[in-house]
């Protein structure tokens, strides 16, 4: 009896996982297949679009760019995020919610108006400039540089580092503190040592879902940045809209999608150790 009725719950879990899974599918996988397989068949069935891009010295510094500005976003991100998430973790039920309430303020503003106000105050003559002068740095501009579109792109990422961190660090014991306290650590040591190895599941949650973001953001690089400062989704937006190159932007993605898989691959080798060595250390606590 019990197997039966286990089996009908599987059942009746498989059917509910169908309508999501549908969506999935057509929306996302049939897209992605779609532009792979245009990629590879026009004009002609090959690589000769890959070996293109690849032998397009603009298009791998483009790509080289994307990356390094995602990795600086994402890093900034997270020395940003950090000690705000801990800090939630620290203050009352109502100071959580301020604080909650203001690293969710982005969701709640559309995105040109983000990037518009983002233009107001970068460009030139504008309240940044104006407040690095009074500090004595003059002639700062940060409207069409990269450190503009840096500083607007990590306001805007910075819920999706916040909610991971927050979420793992709300289910670390702190009494593990008190405990290496008690064993004659300081509370640096304490921290580095047994707070943040628990806290890297939250930190490579965070690292992945920015950085990814990041890397297909086009939007805000358009308007603060240049061409000249060009990021990955913007010449892919060009040779759509401008070129009509569908299957040159399709190889261009691809490779993207490759690069992205390849750095979430070497991200989880390098979190495969600090998770097994925070198991021994939470083992050997107890």
């Amino acid at each position: 009896m019990t197997t039966v009725r286990t089996a009908r719950r599987t059942g009746s879990a498989t059917w509910l996982l169908l309508p999501a899974a549908a969506v999935v599918l057509v929306f996302f996988f049939y897209p992605l297949a779609a532009i792979l397989w245009r990629s590879f068949t026009e004009p002609d069935f090959g690589v000769g679009n890959y070996l293109a891009v690849l032998g397009d010295e603009v298009q791998i510094r483009v790509v080289l760019r994307t990356l390094r500005t995602a990795s600086i976003i994402t890093v900034t991100t997270l020395i940003v995020a950090y000690p705000y998430a801990y800090a939630m973790t620290l203050v009352g039920r109502r100071g959580r919610t301020v604080l909650t309430l203001l690293v969710l303020m982005p969701f709640w503003t559309s995105v040109m108006a983000r990037n518009f106000a983002w233009y107001v105050l970068e460009q030139r003559g504008g309240v940044i400039e104006k407040a690095l002068a009074a500090l004595g740095v003059d002639g700062v501009v940060l409207l069409g540089s990269v450190a503009g579109v840096t500083v607007a792109m990590v306001q805007v990422m910075l819920p999706f580092m916040v909610l991971p961190l927050h979420s793992s660090m709300s289910g670390i014991d702190r009494s593990l503190l008190h405990a290496a306290g008690s064993l004659g650590a300081s509370r640096p040591v304490a921290f580095l040592r047994v707070y943040l190895p628990l806290s890297m599941p939250g930190v490579l949650a965070g690292v992945s879902v920015v950085f990814i973001m990041s890397l297909g953001f086009y939007i805000t690089p358009a308007l603060l940045g240049t061409p000249q400062q060009a990021l990955a989704a913007q010449v892919i937006g060009t040779q759509v809209n401008d070129l009509l190159d569908f299957a040159g932007a399709g190889a261009l993605g691809a490779i993207l999608l490759v690069v992205t898989l390849v750095v979430l691959a070497v991200l989880s080798r390098v979190a495969a150790p600090l998770g097994t060595s925070v198991a021994g250390g939470a083992d050997r606590g107890q």
